[in-house]
């Protein structure tokens, strides 16, 4: 399971496809929007994504992760559109034999998401909205001619 939706994502639904009877460890990344940003109180984040690229690289990191670690199976999800404060905007969950593979193949798919994967993230805050890029939390650098105006972008 690797989608990208505008609907709320039910983490419910990411333990049930990643249960396995062969999975002793079942580990699971929650990422919020949160209410401040670099001295800023943000109100909001709008997500953006090409949907089918981005939904080929999520896929592409599930191979990758299972490839790396002895993991039964992964499931990404994450929110495009507005998303409000506290509500989640990424939800992964990963099953393995053995809690250590889980954790690392979890965390390096939230890492990967931010780094490869094409979803944007525009931070709406009191007094005005910025692209944020590579979750630096630094707004983009609008003025380099060789680099996109958006950037790869997820939650902290």
């Amino acid at each position: 399971m690797f989608r990208v939706t505008r609907d709320a994502i039910d983490l419910q639904e990411l333990i049930d496809f990643v249960t396995d009877p062969e999975a002793g460890a079942i580990v699971t990344f929650i990422g919020t929007t949160r209410n401040n940003n670099e001295g800023r109180r943000v109100i909001a984040l709008n997500y953006e994504a090409y949907p089918e690229m981005a939904e080929k690289e999520l896929t592409r990191l599930g191979e990758e992760a299972k490839k790396r670690w002895n993991i039964q199976r992964m499931a990404i999800v994450h929110r495009i559109g507005p998303v409000q404060i506290t509500e989640p905007s990424v939800m992964i969950a990963v099953s393995a034999a053995h809690r250590a593979d889980a954790f690392e193949a979890c965390r390096f798919a939230i890492e990967e998401i931010k780094r490869s994967v094409p979803i944007w993230k525009k931070e709406l805050f009191e007094g005005g909205e910025v692209w944020i890029g590579t979750q630096s939390g630094q707004p983009l650098n609008v003025n380099c001619s060789s680099s996109s105006s958006r950037s790869n972008s997820s939650t902290d």
